[in-house]
């Protein structure tokens, strides 16, 4: 090796190995994880899967669904009527003094501002709205096994 000189800078195009640079972004965009899981059609999944199968997985879906929206909203609701019922005795027993003049006025500020905001994110809200119904609407044998599982998760 005393006789060999390594250029500092070697030209990439002198190289005898050659690598292909590969777009993972383009790879990305095509292998989309929905992909994996229903198929590469954006169709319908019921040219994948039999009734019984979608029922099947709309229903464990919905049902684990339902169970959890019915215990969060039963420790949010226990929440807010707890800290509303303590607001009240507090108030009742003269430690706190709510100036209900404000409120209003703040209340009704917001109310203001929540229009004005719901003017701008109506068209992103009716979009995603047409979305879901149409994917409703190509997969109505797993929506329903998941709307009667969620109402089940919700029961139990």
């Amino acid at each position: 090796m005393a006789g060999r000189r390594e250029d500092p800078d070697p030209d990439p195009e002198s190289d005898d190995d050659s690598y292909e640079v590969l777009d993972i972004t383009d790879y990305a965009r095509r292998h989309q994880w929905w992909s994996r899981v229903f198929g590469n059609n954006s169709g319908p999944i019921a040219e994948k899967y039999s009734v019984a199968t979608q029922i099947m997985m709309g229903g464990v879906s919905g049902w684990c669904a339902g169970y959890l929206f019915q215990r969060v909203g039963k420790i949010a609701a226990t929440a807010v009527g707890g800290g509303f019922l303590l607001l009240q005795i507090a108030n009742h027993s003269g430690y706190v003094q709510v100036d209900w003049k404000k409120v209003e006025t703040d209340v009704n500020k917001a109310k203001k501002h929540l229009k004005k905001k719901a003017n701008k994110a109506a068209p992103e809200i009716n979009s995603f709205i047409e979305e879901s119904s149409e994917f409703v609407k190509r997969n109505i044998v797993l929506s329903s096994g998941f709307v009667g599982g969620f109402l089940l998760g919700l029961a139990s």
